[in-house]
């Protein structure tokens, strides 16, 4: 009982300063690309708090899983260094004991893992596709700063205003520079709104200005000056439609309409809390390490096997989306073969003080060759 306690409470400790710092990374990450959209235009500056939180949940079942897997193959590492396991496999007492507390102290982790991987992660993704669909949605003059030279998201024109009205309709003492066809067009003018024809086209009419077309040392340079000039800065068949893909999809939804896009992301939502069960027992065993050595390579390991763990899964994940395989039959697969790995690796460990194990059945072998070369020498 009192082991079980110090292993949660060491357990825990160490859980909260793995995730801490795995979150930090990926907050920071999240932070600059955001920003940088935020910067380009291609998200709403006020919505840049939003979308890294949802950027968050959305990463969160992968942080809790590899919380739990380092955190337990950390704690049983550092109990191998200090020679706690010794003390413990002299006390008569077996390896495959630790999977109890093991498990009482990550069952409330791979619950959270399960619960953001069939709702919240979901809600995340449809939420940061209204977000940026919303922004989308609204013409390029309504996304330019005043005072700031700004790109459109075709990449065909930039544009500067001095100031936008309140309801973000009317626009004062624009700029506009067209490259289309390889010919330069710019057009100025003192004022500017924004206004629907019958097709849902949305232009850009400008009052009292100039357009000049080419370029001034060139014999196609024209000057014209207009009262009225349109723009066409959204068109109705490019309008942004939300996200309905698979990802931002309620899981009951994925049950329902069962296509080949549905059942690939039922897959890996079915496997994420499945990895953390199973990566928690693998690092039991794989945690063993010589007192006398380092064990960064334990944890190099660790990380290697995470990582194809989880690229197999999206593996089997694209065969389901590309109709090669069922979803019956490609849900399980990877994680028998994760079980049968805990399986054996817990053999190895439970029966390495058998004769018949195979480090002892080496050294026995080489110690054979060595004396039996001794003898030969001595004759």
């Amino acid at each position: 009982m009192i082991f079980r306690r110090a292993l949660r409470r060491e357990l825990v400790s160490t859980a909260g300063a793995v995730f801490t710092t795995l979150f930090t990374i990926v907050i920071t990450v999240m932070l600059i690309r955001i920003l940088g959209q935020a910067a380009g235009g291609r998200v709403a500056s006020q919505d840049v708090v939003a979308l890294i939180g949802f950027a968050a949940l959305n990463y969160l079942p992968i942080i809790l899983i590899l919380t739990g897997f380092i955190s337990v193959l950390l704690v049983v590492t550092r109990s191998y260094q200090d020679s706690e396991m010794v003390v413990w496999f002299a006390s008569g007492l077996s390896l495959a004991q630790w999977i109890r507390p093991v498990l009482s102290f990550g069952m409330p982790i791979v619950a959270l893992t399960a619960l953001l991987s069939f709702v919240a992660t979901p809600w995340a993704n449809r939420q940061s596709a209204e977000f940026r669909e919303r922004f989308e949605k609204r013409g390029d003059i309504a996304k330019v700063a005043p005072g700031k030279f700004q790109e459109s998201a075709s990449a065909e024109r930039i544009f500067f205003v001095e100031g936008i009205s309140e309801d973000g309709t009317k626009v004062k003492n624009i700029f506009v520079n067209t490259m289309n066809n390889g010919r330069n067009s710019i057009v100025v003018a003192q004022e500017g709104t924004v206004s629907l024809d019958e097709h849902g086209d949305k232009f850009l009419v400008m009052s009292r200005g100039r357009r000049y077309d080419g370029i001034s040392t060139q014999s196609d340079f024209r000057v014209m000056e207009f009262e009225r000039y349109g723009v066409l800065v959204a068109p109705q068949s490019a309008a942004v439609a939300g996200d309905k893909s698979a990802r931002s999809q309620p899981t009951s939804v994925l049950l329902q309409d069962r296509t080949n896009y549905n059942m690939g992301e039922l897959l890996w939502r079915i496997a994420l809390p499945l990895m953390g069960v199973f990566l928690m027992l693998l690092a039991i065993p794989l945690s063993f390490v010589n007192p006398r050595g380092g064990r960064s390579g334990n944890l190099i390991i660790a990380i290697l096997l995470f990582v194809v763990y989880s690229n197999m899964v999206s593996v089997f994940q694209t065969m389901v989306v590309q109709g090669r395989v069922s979803f019956g039959m490609g849900w399980w697969p990877i994680h028998l073969v994760a079980i049968l790995a805990v399986s054996l690796l817990f053999a190895w460990r439970l029966t390495i003080n058998s004769p018949y194990h195979p480090s002892r059945m080496w050294a026995a072998f080489k110690r054979t060759v060595a004396t039996n070369k001794a003898e030969l020498q001595s004759q």
